[in-house]
């Protein structure tokens, strides 16, 4: 089950609302223009609304709607003539022009060739407003183009200036004005006409992820919508991030006068141009499970289940007044679906699991809810495959999830302890968990009948408080997270995390090292530092100074460049000198090295780690065998001069 991620006229968001508003405003005064926003965040939705604005006006013709998707235009043309020209190239496919509009059609077509001229001619001042050169300017560029053709050493681009200089003087007519704002007011007429002759009452144009632009292609394209903006009977619906278009704004112009103040200047910049602004809210607790219930039982009985659609309008009717209402129940899905409902079973199960964790995790934005639900359920599949998806609880994985999505670090604490855990378990967990649910004398909230907490959480509760525990508990982010269910105390969390391997193994040697990691680190460092951590390594278990030469072993050994010394060699010695129990796997480590491609560097430097008899004697037989090497001479020769060194002293 993958949930697809595209724009839908099918409504599960209640937006239905806006767009049948939208519609409304703009059949309101047909002939007047109108710009409109609908602002959101990413994946709030916007672009389903102008589907369903699109599809409001199928049966009405006298309105004819266009779309333009300004991210598809960025890197290949300019995005203002590319809107402009889009809008009249469309126009005319969906109007097929008759005599009587082929002269406007004509004239439209030249004042677009304005801005194409100042493009091929390169390097010509564009007013700001409109981008159109004036006459003047036009007749400086075919004096300097015809000038170049006069050069001989020039003559290679005859072909490409003579285009050029054609492109212009067909567009040049001496009774024609020659000052921008009357060529403006021309564009507007000669547009106006048009609509009428293409019998149009009211022409609406949808921009689409303009916030997915690159600052240049966002500005351009709305300063083509600028030239619209007077032209009777044409109206501009803009799906935008009110965020993204104020960057666009203030990288655009960057040198704003500080009592201007470029935040303000964007902002005003945008208020002037969207007329009407709409916003989408983000989802509610409510609205969020009804959407997540739609969602997964759509993906199971099919969008076009005559059943589906049935439970959708029950839907609609919930999200009327969603501060008052349930999410969907097993009754209402039963008789919406019919004999169809055993499908939906264990989505609404899992609706019912997941809806509130959600809610809170996503803040309610569609999107975010969908890549979620995707990914959820394709590791809960990897796990079924992989054999061990009885182990996987949907609302614990989902649990753990929210946190590597929204709290990164609180995730990474918890699974570097969890996986060194015996059980799996991490007891600071349990303790935040119990903390968040209790008022400050320990009890818990909002229940008045004393509770024996189970031997697990009573024993974290006992202890001395951590200060990673410190940590969770001063961040009211982290103690909300706490609050949602289920509780993850007592819980063997290594099927979880085993699962989130494609984001980061955490069941690798230098994952695993939990509190160990820093330490591991450090033994990376120069040699002076690395002898300074002597004393603390003396401290450590066998178990703990194992799991530690076995992740700088393997850091070591993945660097696969033997020619000089690696980077970790000093601090594994150290490490060894500290714990002598590791000498054998020192050793081994040598021992595994190849010694064809190993530098001489490696005769020499263990000495102060390798202290007992038979570690030594092992040793010197590692050097005998590198003094009859045949592919490396260079060690070859390094190990004959360390075994006559140490037979001289002994």
């Amino acid at each position: 089950m993958i949930l697809t991620d595209n724009e839908t006229s099918i409504d599960l968001l209640n937006n239905e609302a806006i767009a049948i508003t939208i519609i409304d405003l703009l059949r309101k005064r047909p002939d007047r223009p109108l710009t409109i926003g609908i602002h959101g965040d990413w994946g709030a939705g916007k672009s389903s609304v102008l589907e369903m604005i699109e599809a409001g006006f199928v049966s009405d013709d006298k309105v004819l709607c266009l779309k333009f998707n300004g991210w598809k235009f960025q890197g290949f043309e300019d995005a203002k003539i590319a809107l402009i020209e889009g809008i009249v190239t469309g126009l005319i496919e969906n109007r097929p022009t008759s005599t009587k509009a082929a002269i406007a059609v004509k004239n439209v077509f030249n004042r677009i060739d304005w801005l194409k001229v100042a493009k091929k001619s390169g390097g010509l001042a564009m007013t700001a407003f409109t981008g159109i050169p004036t006459m003047g300017q036009i007749d400086t560029i075919v004096s300097a183009l015809e000038g170049v053709l006069a050069d001989p050493g020039q003559l290679a681009n005859k072909e490409t200036l003579t285009t050029a200089i054609d492109g212009v003087k067909s567009i040049l007519k001496p009774a024609e004005t020659k000052n921008v704002p009357q060529e403006i007011e021309g564009f507007r007429k000669a547009f106006d006409q048009l609509l009428k002759d293409a019998d149009v009452e009211q022409l609406v144009v949808l921009v689409d992820d303009l916030d997915r632009c690159l600052p240049e292609t966002a500005i351009e394209t709305l300063e083509a919508i600028r030239l619209f903006v007077f032209a009777a009977s044409t109206a501009f619906v803009v799906a935008a991030d009110e965020a993204m278009i104020e960057y666009a704004v203030r990288k655009h112009f960057p040198d704003l006068p500080e009592t201007t103040g470029p935040r303000d200047y964007a902002r005003n910049y945008l208020e002037k141009l969207i007329q009407v602004p709409f916003r989408i809210p983000a989802l509610g607790e409510t609205e969020t499970r009804i959407y997540v219930t739609l969602l997964l039982i759509g993906a199971e009985v099919g969008e076009d289940d005559k059943g589906y659609a049935e439970l959708i309008k029950e839907a609609r009717l919930k999200l009327k007044r969603p501060w008052e209402s349930a999410p969907l129940d097993a009754a209402t899905v039963n008789k919406a679906l019919g004999d169809k409902a055993d499908k939906a079973h264990n989505a609404l199960m899992l609706s019912d699991q997941i809806g509130p964790i959600l809610a809170s995790g996503t803040k309610g934005n569609p999107r975010q809810i969908k890549r979620f639900l995707n990914t959820l359920l394709l590791r809960k599949r990897t796990a079924d495959a992989r054999g061990f998806g009885d182990e996987i609880n949907l609302p614990v994985l989902a649990k753990l999830m929210l946190a590597e999505r929204f709290l990164p670090s609180l995730f990474e604490q918890i699974a570097t302890v969890s996986v060194t855990h015996p059980q799996g378990h991490c007891v600071d967990l349990a303790s935040l968990e119990y903390a968040s649910t209790s008022d400050g004398n320990g009890s818990k909230k909002n229940d008045t009948k004393e509770k024996s907490s189970d031997d697990k959480t009573s024993k974290a509760v006992a202890t001395a408080e951590s200060a990673t525990l410190s940590e969770w508990k001063a961040s009211q982010l982290i103690m909300a997270w706490a609050q949602v269910q289920p509780s993850l105390a007592g819980i063997d969390l290594r099927p979880y995390l085993f699962v989130t391997k494609d984001k980061k193994d955490y069941f690798g040697p230098a994952s695993a090292l939990g509190h160990l990691a820093k330490v591991a680190e450090k033994l990376f460092e120069s040699k002076l530092s690395v002898q300074a951590l002597e004393p603390e390594l003396k401290l450590l278990a066998q178990p703990e100074a194992e799991s530690l030469f076995e992740a700088v072993r393997t850091k070591i050994m993945s660097g696969d460049n033997f020619k000089t010394k690696p980077t970790g060699v000093e601090g594994m010695v150290i490490l060894v000198k500290a714990q002598p129990s590791l000498q054998g796997k020192l050793l081994d480590f040598i021992q595994a090295l190849p010694d064809s491609r190993c530098g001489a560097w490696v005769v020499g430097g263990w000495q102060t780690a390798l202290k007992d008899v038979d570690a030594i004697a092992r040793y010197e037989m590692m050097l005998e065998g590198w003094s009859k090497l045949t592919n490396n001479q260079m060690l070859k020769l390094a190990a004959e001069g360390a075994s006559k060194t140490r037979k001289g002293d002994l």
